[in-house]
């Protein structure tokens, strides 16, 4: 076993090189440096935008965080937090721009609308979570929540970062990452990825809305 294979613990630093030397894994500084520079992308659906201004004004001072570097290009941010309610119409755009960001990447849902509809659940032109288009990491409950809240998730996607490690995270597997179909707005909103199902249920003359059974096969 070569000195580079050791694990940190059983590195030994000269007492007087100490105050000049920092050890640590390739993990943990790698991860420090994402979770104190997530940039957010500079976009708001309904009244949790308001909050998510009132985080990032003074008072609150997000950029302790080192997040207060809002874009307000998809190509420039790493955190989409999708800040009130998801309706179909605006789906689409909403998976295209996250397709436009770069990996690494994370969703933050903030509010009950985008984590599931809230009290627009069984609205016919609302989406029931942001969630059954693109991946979340977390989930910010509230109607809408206060910039605590929102501190507080952004805290929470900060303790999953650290976690993470380059051998097992996604955008650095073998092999192009898949971008997410961009829903087709109808009269009524298609996952492109539900295609199959859904011509297998109209050839047996069914309606057209996928079951969480079916969605269990995609």
């Amino acid at each position: 076993m070569t000195a580079v294979e050791k694990p940190v613990s059983d590195l030994i630093v000269p007492d007087e090189i100490q105050p000049n030397i920092f050890v640590t894994t390739l993990d943990k500084i790698y991860n420090w440096s994402r979770r104190s520079s997530c940039w957010p992308m500079m976009f708001g659906l309904a009244c949790c935008a308001i909050e998510m201004i009132c985080t990032a004004a003074s008072r609150y001072d997000l950029s302790r965080f080192g997040m207060e570097v809002m874009r307000p290009s998809a190509r420039q941010a790493d955190l989409m937090i999708v800040s009130g309610t998801v309706t179909k119409k605006m789906i689409p755009q909403i998976v295209r721009l996250y397709n436009q960001m770069p990996e690494p990447k994370y969703v933050l849902a903030m509010g009950a609308c985008a984590s599931g509809g809230g009290p627009f659940k069984e609205g016919y032109n609302v989406v029931s979570g942001v969630d059954k288009y693109v991946p979340v990491d977390v989930y910010v409950p509230g109607c809408p929540p206060t910039p605590q809240a929102l501190l507080h998730g952004l805290m929470t996607l900060q303790k999953k970062i650290d976690n993470q490690s380059i051998r097992n995270v996604p955008w650095y597997q073998p092999g192009a990452s898949e971008p997410i179909p961009v829903p087709i707005l109808g009269p009524d909103i298609i996952d492109p990825r539900h295609a199959v199902l859904l011509r297998e249920r109209a050839a047996r003359g069914l309606s057209n809305n996928i079951t969480v059974a079916d969605r269990a096969k995609v």
